[in-house]
């Protein structure tokens, strides 16, 4: 099977520790045994904090998305560094790339690509260009909900949405792109367009990846128009 991942900056470097990416070195390297794996990581805190820092400074916006595009990179590294000979050694720069370096049978570990793309973005583009069965995106949440969760205890998940669905939710005042973290518009609207299988689980445990591959129902389903 074909699998992209999207992680989220927040979930992998998580108050700067090494752990996470240890963890999920680990079942990547499991799941790699019998399938075709490619990784998209995001900035997390340490982008929002550089990208500050160069705000201040009076950075244009065009260069603030550099420079968080050099972070995602800078832990797409690290994570290759965690996984080891498992992983192909060198960030793609590009989707190309990406799908020149899996020739190699290694895993795939990219960042950002373009200016003002989410990692969303990035994961859902990349699973269509590369053709991908199947896209899971961890994130710090369950899956998606009718509104912020850390926010609203009566907030409901949804097990499973369509494409439609979640850019009307995105519509609502409380539910805007960055109140938590899930697909963005652009996301959206590549899953709407490819119909590749998209599951959000909680990155906080790694192994959720495994029990998505295994058919478990966990997170949201989003499913095809």
């Amino acid at each position: 099977m074909r699998i992209v991942v999207t992680i989220g900056g927040s979930i992998l470097i998580k108050d700067h520790g090494h752990e996470k990416f240890k963890d999920y070195a680990e079942v990547l390297k499991n799941l790699k045994a019998k399938n075709e794996l490619f990784l998209v990581v995001g900035g997390g805190k340490t982008a929002r904090e550089y990208i500050e820092i160069a705000r201040n400074i009076g950075a244009s916006e065009s260069f603030c998305d550099d420079l968080g595009i050099d972070v995602t990179r800078l832990n797409a590294k690290l994570l290759i560094m965690a996984i080891g000979d498992a992983a192909y050694p060198s960030v793609p720069l590009n989707f190309a790339e990406a799908m020149k370096f899996s020739t190699s049978g290694r895993i795939i570990v990219m960042g950002g690509t373009e200016p003002a793309h989410s990692t969303d973005a990035v994961g859902t583009i990349l699973a269509e260009f590369v053709g991908a069965d199947i896209l899971i995106n961890a994130t710090s949440v369950d899956g998606l909900y009718d509104r912020d969760p850390e926010k609203f205890e009566d907030a409901t998940i949804f097990r499973e949405v369509r494409p439609t669905e979640m850019m009307e939710i995105l519509s609502k005042k409380e539910i805007k792109a960055g109140t938590y973290e899930f697909f963005d518009l652009t996301a959206i609207q590549m899953i709407k367009r490819s119909r590749i299988k998209t599951i959000i689980v909680n990155g906080n445990d790694p192994k959720n990846l495994i029990r998505v591959i295994k058919g478990e129902k966990i997170g949201t389903i989003i499913l095809p128009e």
